[in-house]
């Protein structure tokens, strides 16, 4: 089982490079697998989406929460760390061109010395992914269009794609990761995130979903992983908990449920002391090096 930790992005402070850089070496002592950074091209001052992770239908996080750029934040923490997982959690894929998306994920894979993680989202804003020049009802065709592309980029060798919303002839990408296959995660509660997870993706990251509704997910990831031909036993379940709450019971509760990594979430505290504090008795309770 691995453990990973979101970066606070309530706290304000992970566009703070003074609060950062030792939040992540932290991390990284105490034993964690990596860290995981979330992503918001703009957040909206007003909007009538629904945000459908918690009852309000309204996101926790305020328009003016600083939420730096998931990609620029984990390049600048690989260069204070050796060993630390970098992972997404989520990026909004329909607000990326793959083409450019490939070049910065194999840059900063590269110069992390192959620590990089990649989970996608296929975005609930629709003010957001508006913004970034996207129809946010062809997202998802988009999105699948889009996984395609960065792994053909990632082969290093010259490559040609014609489809439905991206096309290039001959195009060579490279630093490319080589035999290293870069994983792509699949994050979000729905079937469609499932069915594209099988399909396409190494892993799902369903967002509060448990019980029957967990075994549904499985299922279908499972099954379209079989009918694309792929091995379903080759993917990955990441689930969520909380660094306060988390101790051996709760861990073999979600290894139960078919986890094989827990994403941790910390409190919103702005005290790095107390952010720390909390790492290191988390780290104690599961027997990491804290």
């Amino acid at each position: 089982m691995e453990f990973d930790v979101i970066a606070p992005v309530g706290a304000t402070t992970t566009a703070d490079p003074a609060w950062m850089v030792p939040f992540a070496q932290h991390v990284e002592a105490c034993g964690f697998g990596s860290l995981v950074a979330v992503e918001h091209a703009v957040m909206l001052s007003e909007y009538s989406s629904i945000y459908p992770y918690d009852a309000s239908g309204r996101v926790e996080l305020a328009a003016d929460c600083p939420v730096p750029d998931p990609l620029e934040l984990l390049s600048f923490l690989a260069g204070a760390t050796t060993t630390l997982g970098l992972a997404t959690g989520v990026l909004v894929l329909p607000n990326h061109h793959p083409v450019v998306l490939a070049k910065r994920i194999a840059t900063l894979d590269a110069l992390s010395g192959g620590r990089f993680r990649l989970c996608v989202g296929m975005g609930w804003m629709r003010e957001e992914v508006e913004a970034c020049g996207v129809d946010f009802e062809t997202r998802g065709r988009r999105a699948d269009e889009q996984i395609e592309v960065l792994r053909a980029l990632w082969s290093g060798e010259p490559t040609t794609h014609e489809g439905e919303f991206f096309s290039f002839a001959h195009a060579v990408c490279r630093p490319a990761p080589g035999e290293r296959s870069i994983p792509i995660h699949v994050g979000g509660h729905t079937r469609a995130a499932a069915r594209r997870a099988g399909r396409l993706g190494d892993g799902l990251q369903p967002l509060g979903v448990a019980g029957e509704e967990l075994v549904e997910l499985r299922r279908l990831m499972a099954s379209s992983a079989e009918e694309a031909g792929r091995d379903p036993e080759a993917l990955e379940l990441s689930l969520g908990h909380l660094v306060t709450r988390i101790d051996e019971g709760k861990v073999e509760r979600l290894a139960q449920a078919g986890a094989t990594r827990v994403v941790l979430a910390m409190s919103d505290t702005t005290d790095l002391d107390r952010a720390r504090d909390e790492l290191s008795a988390c780290a104690e309770r599961l027997g990491r090096a804290g």
